[in-house]
């Protein structure tokens, strides 16, 4: 009863990289770990055999080292976007996209009142409803002093109040128009990082599916091979049999 019942032990196995004693379940064996993987892990580790096992983290580093070597070859040195990735690699594409869009959150939160301020001038400055209202604005100007409505009008023609006027408006407005432009830079760099990580991330997957698939249809491929030589032996056994 003893030896059967909550005091008996759990068979474990050693992980190949680490030591470290495992249960059966959470090791992975060498059969079922990808090529390149596999060839990475053997340059380390002297005893990697086709009969070894490694552990779910040992196999998580090097996933990553394997991945890292890949974009090194083809992007030459790895941005902080990249490395960015590379750590999240065991997230999946919508923790990234998490990740990315709360970056962006947190630096839209963080916007001074100038900062907004700026945002809405240049939004109502880019309007029809701020082009109608200066047209309107201009036009009544004009007309009030044209016409002398107000004692003879304030601004006589050539209207040099107006000019005045208008030249400190084009002076206000061009600064606040430049400082709202480079918030929406920030903007749109922080949503292009955001999509470049979501889009490295999305290639990783799509090749991690391919060498998985390749390496699936070559041992599918081995066992077919196997089935059809022992076919084969079984074929030339009859005919032996028959012929004796």
């Amino acid at each position: 009863m003893g030896k059967n019942g909550s005091g008996a032990r759990t068979r474990t196995e050693p992980c190949a990289v680490c030591g470290k004693l495992f249960a059966p379940g959470r090791l992975y064996h060498a059969s079922a770990i990808r090529p390149g993987i596999s060839e990475l892990i053997a340059s380390d580790v002297k005893d990697w055999n086709a009969d070894s096992r490694i552990c779910g983290p040992d196999l998580s580093l090097y996933r990553r080292r394997y991945v890292a070597d890949l974009l090194e070859q083809e992007r030459g040195e790895l941005s902080d976007l990249d490395r960015q990735v590379l750590e999240s690699f065991e997230m999946g594409v919508s923790s990234v996209h998490a990740s990315a869009a709360s970056t962006l959150r947190k630096d839209l939160e963080t916007e001074t009142f100038g900062q907004r301020a700026a945002d809405k001038v240049a939004a109502f400055g880019g309007s029809w409803s701020f082009i109608i209202a200066f047209c309107l604005v201009l036009v009544g100007w004009m007309t009030i002093n044209v016409t002398g409505l107000l004692a003879g009008g304030f601004d006589p023609y050539p209207f040099i109040l107006l000019n005045l006027v208008l030249s400190c408006i084009a002076a206000l407005q061009a600064p606040v128009i430049m400082m709202s432009q480079k918030r929406q830079e920030e903007k749109d760099r922080l949503r292009a990082e955001n999509d470049y990580m979501i889009n490295l991330r999305a290639e990783l997957e799509i090749r991690q599916l391919h060498d998985m698939i390749d390496h699936q249809m070559a041992h599918q491929w081995e066992r077919l091979a196997e089935l059809q030589q022992i076919q084969i032996e079984l074929l030339e056994g009859r005919q032996r049999v028959k012929h004796s």
